[in-house]
């Protein structure tokens, strides 16, 4: 998390094409082969940054009350990651925009950005089955398309796209982040309507 960090804000400061893999290593206090220990590249150096927030969504969702419905759970925790104040400062709001927009104008970037977007659709999946179906300790052994059908996969893709595409679009305005909030919301009015199915990892 310090790389990435620091990756942040040479980032921030000077630009993706202008800093280099080594820059990032002297600003972090690391060798450039502890650097590529970890990483790849430096665009993947800012990886846990993005992981970060989307991993905090993901398990409000799991924490979110029990007699909350999936779409409420998911509301629920968005509410709890994008309301501004509530455990984020501004900095990092800032600076979460300011990697977004980077993103896309770096294919690079853009990648990671979407791997991470791809790993917490299927642990939000993960999520989601167990507030349907509880959680379930026999099953830790089975594969991940066993507990999580593909409906339910289905419904974490739409919402993580609902949250994905809020976010995004509010990097690239200047508006306040109560924007990415309400827009996070609106998207994720169109799961209301999915009838959860009591059948093991799946959605009606």
């Amino acid at each position: 998390m310090d790389i990435a960090r620091a990756a942040a804000r040479l980032f921030a400061q000077q630009g993706l094409r202008a800093t280099r893999a080594e820059d990032i290593a002297r600003a972090a206090g690391i060798a450039p082969r502890t650097f590529y220990r970890y990483f790849a590249t430096k665009e993947e150096a800012v990886a846990p940054l993005y992981a970060l927030g989307a991993e905090r969504w993901v398990e409000a969702v799991r924490e979110a009350p029990a007699e909350l419905s999936p779409p409420q759970a998911l509301e629920h925790a968005t509410r709890h990651v994008l309301t501004p104040g509530a455990g984020v400062s501004a900095a990092s709001w800032e600076g979460a925009r300011t990697l977004i927009r980077l993103a896309e104008g770096s294919p690079a970037l853009r990648k990671v950005w979407a791997e991470v977007c791809h790993v917490t659709e299927r642990a939000l999946g993960e999520a989601l089955a167990e507030r349907v179906h509880g959680r379930d300790d026999n099953v830790a052994e089975e594969p991940a398309e066993a507990v999580v059908g593909p409906r339910t996969r289905f419904a974490a893709a739409a919402a993580g796209a609902a949250v994905r595409v809020a976010v995004e679009y509010w990097a690239a305005s200047a508006e306040e982040p109560v924007r990415a909030l309400d827009l996070a919301l609106g998207n994720l009015e169109v799961l209301r309507g999915l009838e959860w199915d009591e059948a093991r990892g799946s959605v009606g």
